[in-house]
């Protein structure tokens, strides 16, 4: 199946769709060392990038000649910063807000799928007149803007052709669910919303993967032993809460994440692992205190310096800290250790930051295939026996 993604960013999202099944056909993105990210994996034969056409744009002036007629998948994580708790948090008023971008995309390719994730803080009250308009130029993306239009209007507008059926000749069924990463097997607790669509004429029985990790699994598994034993250790401190399934997987850790990278102290470890160089000069300070190793990490964020908790840094247990290297950013993210980032640390932390976790983008990606092979043979079969009921009534 094919597939195009929009603000490709570092790729996380991109790797999750390509193990999932999917080819892309184009990755779009709009700044410049992200780019060279993807590209510099190019040339180096990492396979999930493959042919993929690298076209750094804005989505809104692409050529979409260049998209196939029979679009399986549009995938795309528009720019956060305007719904982002660590931002301005402006939504429409913010010019960064590409979900328009993305509809009128949606509306030309017409694919049969559709995958957005963004940050959890588009949900919030203040936003949800906003969000569920998203939701609703989602559904209907034929249903644009005019000039004239504010976003209010045009969402009332929506909701009148969409009581009235009106423009249902391209309609998407979207179903958005709110998920802890953690919840994945990501080494890390961060909360996205992640909005799946299929186009009305795809018979896909879909509903959003079952959470297949749990806090009261990784709870247990340390209170019995059986994780400190995984590590070679005696005993450590442990994760405080139990919540969840106990009869999941242990949620993992910023230990297991890490699991087999030697100490960035040691001087050959940046020769023997990409983007392996250590950082210095972190500080733990009220309300920035890190990630305990023995716990899933705190969300990876595109900021270095100055991180409200202290997110892009490990804590030890004797209370001293360091920044994570970008190739430990990128174990935790799921990122390959032979996928390697264009640019110098705090680079290399923004893309890692921006992008989706790997593979939360795989188990999301993966569901959406099999639900569109599913209709595909689903569609095949009724041709099928359409054609047999044909030749038997010619029969008789």
């Amino acid at each position: 199946m094919n597939a195009i993604e929009l603000f490709a960013g570092g790729g996380g999202l991109m790797l999750g769709t390509a193990l999932a099944g999917f080819e892309h056909v184009a990755a779009i993105e709009w700044e410049h060392n992200c780019c060279q990210t993807l590209r510099l994996n190019q040339a180096a034969g990492y396979p999930l990038i493959g042919d993929t056409t690298i076209i750094e744009s804005d989505v809104r002036k692409v050529d979409w000649s260049l998209a196939p007629d029979d679009l399986d998948l549009l995938a795309g994580g528009p720019p956060c910063q305007p719904f982002s708790l660590g931002g301005l948090a402006r939504a429409a008023l913010d010019p960064r807000d590409m979900f328009p971008a993305y509809t009128e995309v949606l509306s030309r390719l017409k694919p049969r799928a559709f995958i957005v994730e963004n940050v959890k803080g588009l949900t919030r009250e203040s936003f949800r007149d906003y969000y569920d308009y998203i939701l609703m130029r989602l559904q209907h993306p034929l249903v644009k803007a005019k000039e004239d239009e504010t976003w209010r209007e045009h969402a009332e507008r929506l909701s009148r052709e969409h009581t009235a059926g009106i423009h249902d000749e391209l309609r998407y069924e979207v179903v958005p669910t709110i998920v802890d990463a953690a919840d994945y097997g990501v080494a890390q607790r961060r909360h996205r919303v992640i909005m799946v669509g299929f186009r009305s004429d795809v018979e896909a029985q879909w509903s959003f993967p079952r959470p297949t990790h749990s806090q009261a699994a990784l709870f247990e598994a340390q209170e019995d032993g059986r994780y400190w034993a995984w590590h070679n250790m005696k005993t450590g401190a442990g994760i405080k809460g139990k919540a969840g399934d106990s009869s999941l997987r242990p949620w993992r850790t910023v230990r297991d994440a890490l699991w087999g990278l030697p100490d960035p102290h040691e001087k050959k470890a940046s020769a023997k692992f990409l983007n392996h160089v250590l950082r210095t000069g972190a500080k733990m300070y009220a309300g920035h205190t890190g990630s305990p190793l023995d716990e899933p990490s705190k969300a990876i964020k595109a900021g270095v310096h100055g991180v409200p908790g202290g997110e892009n840094m490990m804590r030890f247990s004797n209370g001293h800290v360091r920044y994570y290297t970008a190739r430990e950013a990128a174990r935790i993210q799921g990122f390959p250790d032979g996928y390697e980032f264009s640019g110098a640390w705090s680079e290399a932390l923004r893309q890692i930051g921006n992008a989706v976790p790997v593979e939360l983008a795989r188990v999301v990606a993966s569901s959406v295939a099999v639900a569109l092979h599913e209709d595909t043979a689903r569609k095949e079969m009724n041709e099928e026996l359409s054609l047999l009921s044909e030749v038997e009534h010619e029969a008789a």
